[in-house]
């Protein structure tokens, strides 16, 4: 079967460049050649307190006896340890380890890849934790399976994508998130004391074991995921198409839209008045058709064009174009529709756009990344977010809030639009507009508590961190709407350090559950972090970063004009509809009575 394929996620050209040697990311771990003494990021080169994460060593463990040597060896030496999987496409600062800087050990998955056992009558398969997700459905697939959901990235490892709650879009069954389909898992964790001669042990855990549902989503301080036992079911195949209406009343139908199509999601394009729903559906494998969904933001782009792309983006900024970004957003979204999307039918041995519907194989539908493809590593073509050249960087805001919220949600920011048109084109340069997902209410501690809506926007972030945005405080007044009006439960893959305020607090009981697993399994805090720690509420860590310019990052919500960025007219201003919010907004000229005014109104 051809290589799967869907996403949502970065800014690129739509454009493919078949029969070019595509260039997998660098390594997010780089160590002298001892492997002592190593820096540790994402695949976006950068995490967002923009700090270098410095460690003592990796290890690259074969096996779980290797894996448990390593834990043991660390753990007898109160060595702070985190997992880092092959290409760590988390945004926040998840793979740095805790206690001193320097001093740390990452513990890379990417040997840990095999696939351990498939019961074909139980429709079973375990597998090693780094199992890319490529790998994974591709290897599923060999045996008539299919795992039911997944994320829209093929760059992730089962490993990772379990301990950040990563998911799909389904009210279904079980729902879109890929942790609801784990049956049993094996973790190695430390100990305090010798088992069978080891500062380590492997714990097992089945369906019945009331600790999988702490372990299906743990952020990694649990300890380290040996192997995932998945239920899967029998291969099936996927019909999928875009259709595009005007935005009018949309809201009040996205529940009934979400309770009626298999794996839909929506994109939300406000400047443009519009909005693109992904019909997508269920089929049996009988049903003609071999297409699949590669994704235009994940195709290979040779490096000179992806530079280009962010120069421009670049250009529109510097000039403050906000006309501009919204024409050019606007091109994007016709040259998308023109495309499929990226969807692809086959027709004489060739694949390529004819019409919809396209149906293909799950695995050949479900998530895409053609821009991984090849082990080459000779930079010819990319993936358009790759730190090796200047090409996009970008923040991601994500959160879920209930589905009895959705409606105000959206006309909270319809209200926001209408102020402004051009104040949010933003997220549209970046293929899905303020992108919605649906997921069902979780049995895991750390999943949603309610059927909610995932509510995605990604958007342009400056290399400089002290350097604003235009129309910012747009993107920040509706991040704030999430956190705190709708208690928006974050992504943990995702998200600036905004959203992470008040998490535990949203979890309630579960989230207290969460942490009464992880200080039986992890009592020395080994395998935890000050980044962990202040999402969790522990330890009186805070995720909130506060200092001049802060808030221009996310870092913070800005308290006084110093977190903003005064120097360049941005100030430290009430939300224009939600009033209590507190944004960074350009404001031209500033009189002495003005000036109090707005401090009255912050007041």
């Amino acid at each position: 079967m051809a290589p799967p394929t869907i996403i949502l996620l970065s800014l690129c050209l739509a454009i493919s460049l078949p029969g070019s040697q595509q260039s997998p990311p660098g390594p997010v771990v780089k160590c002298n050649s001892g492997n002592t003494t190593c820096t540790v990021t994402n695949a976006f080169g950068t995490f967002p307190d923009r700090t270098t994460c410095h460690v003592a060593a990796i290890a690259y463990p074969t096996n779980e006896h290797e894996l448990l040597l390593t834990v043991s060896d660390a753990s007898a030496k109160k060595q702070h340890m985190k997992v880092v999987t092959a290409y760590s496409h988390s945004i926040p600062k998840l793979s740095c380890p805790g206690g001193p800087s320097g001093a740390g050990l990452v513990i890379s998955t990417e040997h840990l890849n095999k696939v351990v056992n498939v019961d074909t009558a139980k429709m079973r398969m375990t597998v090693e934790a780094g199992i890319k997700l490529k790998e994974l459905i591709d290897a599923a697939a060999m045996h008539g399976l299919a795992l039911e959901h997944s994320p829209y990235w093929l760059g992730v490892t089962l490993g990772g994508l379990l301990g950040t709650g990563a998911h799909g879009s389904s009210l279904v069954g079980k729902g879109g998130a890929v942790h609801e389909y784990v049956v049993g898992m094996k973790l190695v964790v430390p100990s305090r004391i010798l088992v069978d001669g080891y500062y380590a042990r492997v714990v097992k855990l089945g369906e019945d074991d009331d600790d999988l549902l702490a372990a299906k989503v743990s952020l990694g301080v649990l300890g380290v995921i040996s192997q995932v036992t998945l239920q899967l079911e029998p291969m099936f195949k996927r019909s999928i198409s875009y259709r595009v209406t005007e935005d009018a009343d949309f809201e009040y139908s996205i529940a009934s839209y979400a309770e009626t199509t298999y794996y839909g999601d929506i994109g939300w394009y406000p400047s443009q008045g519009k909005v693109v729903y992904r019909d997508d559906f269920k089929l049996p494998v009988s049903a003609p058709g071999e297409g699949i969904n590669d994704f235009v933001a994940c195709q290979p782009q040779t490096p000179s064009l992806a530079i280009a792309a962010r120069s421009a983006e670049n250009q529109l900024e510097e000039d403050e174009h906000a006309k501009g970004r919204c024409l050019r957003a606007e091109a994007k979204l016709k040259n998308l529709l023109t495309t499929g999307m990226g969807l692809k039918s086959k027709n004489n041995g060739v694949f390529n756009f004819t019409g919809y519907p396209v149906t293909g194989y799950q695995n050949d539908m479900q998530a895409s990344g053609s821009c991984l493809n090849s082990p080459e590593d000779n930079l010819e073509t990319i993936c358009i977010w790759d730190p090796r050249i200047p090409g996009i960087l970008y923040q991601e805001t994500a959160l879920s809030i209930p589905f009895s919220n959705i409606t105000s949600f959206i006309t909270d920011v319809k209200k926001l639009h209408d102020i402004n048109p051009e104040s949010l084109c933003g997220p549209e340069l970046y293929y899905g507009g303020i992108h919605l997902r649906f997921l069902k209410s979780s049995t895991a501690y750390l999943g949603k508590a309610h059927d909610s809506v995932d509510i995605d926007l990604t958007y342009y972030r400056p290399r400089d961190p002290n350097q604003p945005r235009i129309y910012q405080d747009a993107i920040e007044e509706i991040e704030q709407m999430l956190v705190f009006k709708y208690k928006g439960l974050p992504h943990f893959g995702k998200n600036r350090n905004v959203g992470f305020i008040g998490v535990r607090n949203k979890l309630g009981a579960q989230g207290n559950k969460f942490v009464n697993v992880m200080e039986r399994y992890d009592e020395e805090g080994m395998f935890s972090s000050e980044w962990t720690d202040g999402v969790l509420g522990l330890r009186e860590k805070d995720v909130v970063i506060m200092k001049k310019g802060c808030a221009l990052e996310g870092l913070c919500i800005c308290l006084s004009d110093e977190h903003c960025a005064p120097d360049k007219g941005y100030y430290c201003q009430p939300g224009l509809v939600y009033e209590e919010a507190r944004v960074c907004r350009k404001v031209s000229r500033i009189g002495c009575e003005e000036r109090e005014e707005m401090l009255s109104l912050k007041l």
